[in-house]
């Protein structure tokens, strides 16, 4: 009677198994980086890079299929073109999908996957770069290819050996590898990324202030000749809580908040000029400023909003609730 299949304590012990063959095998494919796959990957990033008019084309059967896929989508999203074609579907005429600049990047643990012979002979008739990430430097694959990139064989997670586990985990972690070097050497900048993460949670904290910020007359604003009612006039009129006090060329030169109405009051504090009670150094931030960053500085300031200052004027104002909403946080 197999005891191991019913009770939950060895169900926890294969899963800790799982985990400690998986990362065994990402253990191995970095000491294999400093060692036999540190001059291939240079040679395939470097490939890569030289094709400047080109995709990179991920291909793959089964399991090594799914992660040919969800390298290319990270390949594609951090600025390097790049798809996946179906070995099947190219051998029914998605090859001519595939041109002579591009690099094709096949992935097959066993580097003998029948399915992947005809878009490697397409490769090998036209000129194409054909990258193999595989675990047999003797494999069809790794022979027929420009760069061989081979991971260390070892073994499944599977108690039968059988169903691809840590092969798989030490494909993307090497897809991942790849794509980040390639983002680095570009120089991929938080700004490329909002390019290609628009929607999401992601693309909300890589919006700026400038895309969140309220302008024009919805920004609390008086001068600085202002008296303190008409300060508070304003700040309750904006329901910001705070308002920007200005020169007469419409700079920044401090900041009313309802923290500051209170400490002034006393007598005929109504009267008093906004220049006597305001905070002459109000925190600001840039338009251009990411809105996760500025929402970790108003909880690093424990604040609630900022006003957006281009060339010493204020364009706009920024609440925590804009930044809520957006689902920055």
């Amino acid at each position: 009677m197999d005891v191991m299949a019913d009770t939950p304590e060895n169900g926890l012990a294969s899963a800790r198994r799982t985990l400690e063959l998986e990362t065994e095998g990402l253990q191995a494919l970095r000491a294999a980086l400093d060692g036999s796959l540190a001059e291939p990957l240079q040679k395939a990033i470097a490939a890569i890079r030289a094709a400047e008019q080109g995709r990179v084309i991920l291909t793959g059967m089964g399991k090594s299929g799914h992660v040919g896929r969800k390298i290319a989508a990270t390949l594609a999203s951090t600025g390097t073109p790049a798809y996946f074609v179906h070995p099947g579907e190219a051998s029914h005429g998605d090859l001519g999908m595939i041109r002579s600049e591009d690099v094709v990047i096949a992935l097959s643990w066993s580097g003998e996957a029948p399915e992947l012979s005809d878009i490697v002979a397409y490769t090998r008739r036209f000129g194409v770069t054909l990258i193999a990430i595989t675990s047999r430097a003797g494999s069809t694959l790794a022979q027929a290819s420009d760069v061989p990139l081979i991971l260390p064989a070892m073994p499944e997670a599977c108690p039968n050996g059988l169903a691809p586990t840590t092969s798989t985990t030490m494909q993307i972690a090497l897809g991942d590898a790849l794509a980040v070097a390639l983002l680095s050497l570009r120089g991929f900048s938080a700004k490329d990324f909002r390019q290609f993460h628009p929607g999401g949670k992601l693309g909300a904290q890589l919006r700026r202030a400038r895309d969140l910020m309220h302008d024009g007359t919805a920004v609390p604003m008086v001068p600085q000749d202002a008296t303190l009612s008409q300060a508070i006039v304003e700040m309750t009129g904006k329901r910001f809580g705070v308002t920007a006090v200005v020169d007469a060329e419409g700079r920044l030169v401090g900041a009313i908040t309802d923290g500051d109405v209170r400490r002034a009051f006393e007598a005929a504090f109504v009267d008093r000029p906004v220049r006597e009670v305001m905070n002459r150094g109000p925190r600001t931030i840039p338009p251009d400023m990411l809105a996760q960053e500025a929402l970790a500085l108003m909880n690093r300031l424990r604040i609630t909003s900022l006003f957006v200052v281009e060339d010493g004027r204020p364009g706009g104002i920024l609440h925590m609730h804009d930044l809520l909403r957006a689902g920055v946080a």
